[in-house]
């Protein structure tokens, strides 16, 4: 089994670290705050992993701040493109077997086609003295938490944010995989669209389906041909909710001198190329990092609650960037859209 395998291989190069050693408590964060000796945070990423730039990497940051603040052992595992369900539930049972309580999976990916049976809930039941987090995931157990978002909130802000921008006429969205999903993203942005300007026009495109194993979430050539054909159709702005193929969809709208909205994590601090910073003109946030250390932090205090959690507008669980000034001169307008969500006068649409 190749990702068995390399996470042992992981774990080896950890040396007595991964046994519970003081040299990786985190102690470079407040030293008056003292170590959790019965936590060590296990994370096993999505498709992607740090350096995405976008979700993975706002999963990072929270583990980071755990290993600063909490002053704990942090370990995380990278994902392998093409791996089977078996392969992601290894992956959590090597955390469980080395230790690691809480384990916390990024990703959807880790319920599986079922999650009654998927990788998380076989893990869950395999390991039940351990306590599991999945961001994004439906699976359901007494010892895992599900961390869900209203994605549809944020993107409705981002899409009324595209509306209001748009010169064409015409807006774009990118998915990175035809799931349910990504499909509330795509229907908060044309809803926040369609409230700020009724008729304008809103392009869709997805980038693979699960039978392809979601690798649209990983592909910036797939979403940069994506964009270049979705710019060529009249779009100025397009909101990429597609991780790491984000990066292609920069690049194309700097090709096509155009516009374009990021997702997860505020893309115009993590782009590498600083280049495309003026093609991005705000990004929807999902903090997931505040989902990740919240989540850690409660389980350190004995508050470990089982089901979902849902981070929303009211939350801070979701909303939208600012960096590089491109949505100033809109922001009163997004900010009473923003209340109007929270208040209950406008519910968005998940479908």
């Amino acid at each position: 089994m190749k990702v068995l395998a390399a996470a042992a291989v992981a774990f080896v190069a950890l040396g007595t670290a991964a046994c519970g050693d003081d040299s990786d408590t985190g102690t470079s964060g407040d030293s008056s705050a003292p170590a959790k000796k019965n936590v060590k945070v296990g994370l096993a990423f999505d498709i992607g992993g740090r350096g995405d730039k976008s979700f993975n990497d706002s999963a990072a940051a929270g583990l980071d701040r755990v290993k600063s603040e909490l002053n704990v052992e942090v370990k995380d595992l990278a994902a392998v493109a093409g791996e089977s369900e078996n392969d992601k539930y290894a992956r959590l049972k090597l955390l469980c077997d080395n230790g690691y309580n809480p384990v916390i999976a990024v990703g959807f990916v880790y319920d599986g086609a079922d999650a009654k049976n998927g990788p998380l809930a076989r893990a869950a039941k395999d390991c039940p003295k351990t306590k599991f987090a999945i961001v994004d995931g439906g699976t359901t157990a007494d010892n895992v938490a599900d961390l869900v978002f209203a994605e549809e909130q944020g993107s409705f802000l981002v899409g009324a944010a595209a509306a209001l921008k748009t010169k064409s006429g015409t807006v774009g969205f990118i998915g990175g995989c035809q799931v349910d999903l990504i499909k509330k993203f795509e229907a908060g942005f044309a809803a926040g669209a369609k409230a700020a300007k009724a008729d304008v026009k809103v392009l869709t495109n997805y980038l693979s389906t699960p039978a392809e194993a979601c690798k649209g979430f990983n592909d910036p050539t797939g979403g940069n041909t994506a964009a270049s054909g979705m710019y060529d159709q009249g779009a100025d702005v397009i909101y990429a909710a597609a991780g790491g193929s984000g990066t292609g969809v920069f690049e194309a709208a700097k090709a096509k001198s155009k516009l374009a909205i990021g997702v997860d994590s505020d893309q115009y601090n993590t782009v590498t190329d600083a280049s495309l910073k003026a093609v991005i003109m705000t990004s929807m946030l999902k903090r997931v990092d505040n989902a990740v250390f919240n989540f850690v932090k409660d389980f350190a205090d004995d508050k470990f609650k089982a089901g979902p959690t849902v981070f929303d507008l009211k939350a801070d669980g979701v909303g939208y960037a600012t960096s590089g000034g491109q949505v100033d001169d809109i922001k009163t307008k997004l900010d009473a859209f923003k209340a109007d969500i929270v208040s209950g006068k406008i519910t968005v649409p998940t479908k």
